[in-house]
Order: C-alpha cells, then sequence, then structure tokens
C-alpha cells in the first residue's frame, strides 16, 4: 500500500483507505474514490496529481493524494 501521490505516471492501483474529516472523505467519495475502485495515474510530479477514476479525469493537490491509500493492481 502506498498514497496516490507517490505512484508514478501510468501506473493503475485500487483505493483501499481514505483518510481525512468528513467533508474531505465525502467529497472524495463524490468524485469516485471509494474503496475497492480502479484508479490510474495519468500525470504526477510537480503540481496536481491528475488520475483517472470511473472514467473521469480528476485533479488532486499533492496534499489530498496522500491521504488516498492504494494498492498496486494489474492492466
Amino acid at each position: 500500500m502506498m498514497p496516490l501521490a507517490m505512484m508514478r505516471d501510468g501506473e493503475v492501483g485500487r483505493v483501499v483507505a481514505v483518510y481525512g474529516g468528513r467533508g474531505l472523505m465525502r467529497r472524495l467519495a463524490e468524485l469516485g474514490f471509494t474503496r475497492g475502485e480502479r484508479v490510474k495515474v495519468l500525470r504526477s510530479g510537480p503540481g496536481p496529481v491528475l488520475v483517472l477514476v470511473k472514467g473521469s479525469r480528476v485533479a488532486l493537490g499533492h496534499g489530498v493524494a496522500m491521504k488516498i491509500l492504494v494498492s498496486g493492481d494489474r492492466e
């Protein structure tokens, strides 16, 4: 397991847990970051982390991406 922010471009994982306050957790769930959901990192580096989740591209700040734990997944 690792934070979403630590994944490299092109890597795929599954959401294991989301940490944060109620508001943040609810907002991330609305965006599709729920337990077991598949996510693919499109771009990681300086600036926001761009991920593909449930068919939508979502840009997350580095701090928020650190609160989403993912496990490795094969494509």
